[in-house]
């Protein structure tokens, strides 16, 4: 029995919760086209026959103009200290820039394993991939080097192979049938939050974040009241929509697939609120779950 806990580093939009959710082989993670959908460190549970790994989906290390990328950047950084292997995944289609060197940096002089994970290779050529492979090589002193394709699962099993042999302790942290640590509450939030992001433009994604106020469970339903938290009114109309038909659609959406996790009828209600400047008053940081690291 190997046992151990992986951390996920990168760049804003390198693919990090698909990864997870391609190595857990469940949605643990929303995930969408907009950088900087994870805000929260979640934790993805792999199990096998004689393997646990509980991997650490981080909010992607971005330079920050706001309290709350503070406090994501700082997430990041505690999830280093706190696992056995880490994953330095980038996203192997775009060329190698600033911010890859800015992570690099604060990988440097740490004493535990360090993967480059190359993701999104099915959009390159064999031979870009190896140029790659060597452009990185020389930059970081990495352990492990391993292309994947995470939406198309493409040496996703090779990747967790590999992770098992660096794997220190020998007992599970979860029970074999647990795939996350977060809430049943925190989960649907996100739901919601994945497709509000989905159907809205760049700017209203970084504005919000969603909260379960309360779920009230029957025979044969739920019924969950979810709050949708913007920063501006100008936001809540673009989420409501002409005659609310943006927001009937979100709601739509999101009943579909909460009822898909679970297995019962939902009657859901979103309400969208304007909260002005919560992404840099740490009171409301803190009531919506965005907790501090302290340096």
């Amino acid at each position: 029995m190997r046992s151990g806990f992986v951390s996920l580093i990168g760049r804003p939009n390198v693919g990090k919760s698909t990864l997870i959710n391609s190595m857990v082989g469940k949605k643990v993670a929303i995930t969408t086209s907009k950088p900087q959908t994870t805000r929260n460190i979640i934790q993805g549970i792999y199990n096998d026959e004689d393997t646990q790994i509980v991997f650490l989906d981080t909010p992607g290390i971005h330079k920050p103009n706001h309290k709350l990328g503070e406090v994501l950047n700082k997430q990041a950084y505690y999830s280093i200290e706190d696992a056995d292997v880490i994953l330095f995944l980038v996203d192997a289609s775009v060329p190698f820039g600033k911010g890859d060197l800015f992570v690099l940096e604060k990988l440097k002089g740490i004493s535990k394993p360090v993967f480059l994970v190359l993701n999104k290779i099915d959009k390159l050529t064999k031979e870009e991939i190896m140029k790659k492979i060597l452009e990185y090589k020389d930059v970081f002193s990495f352990q492990e080097i391993i292309p994947v394709s995470a939406s198309q699962k493409k040496n996703i099993q090779e990747l967790l192979s590999t992770l098992k042999g660096y794997l220190p302790d020998t007992f599970r942290y979860y029970g074999e049938n647990e795939v996350t640590n977060r809430s049943l509450e925190f989960m649907m939030a996100e739901i919601v939050r994945e497709k509000v992001m989905d159907m809205t433009e760049e700017e209203v994604p970084h504005s919000l974040t969603c909260i379960t106020n309360a779920v009230e469970v029957g025979k044969t339903s739920y019924t969950i009241y979810i709050d949708i938290i913007v920063d501006r009114d100008s936001l809540k109309k673009i989420i409501i929509g002409a005659k609310g038909t943006k927001i009937k659609e979100i709601g739509i959406r999101s009943r579909k697939e909460l009822e898909e996790l679970l297995k019962k009828n939902v009657y859901l209600e979103l309400r969208v609120k304007t909260v002005k400047d919560w992404r840099d008053k740490e009171k409301y940081l803190e009531e919506y779950g965005f907790h501090d690291f302290e340096e």
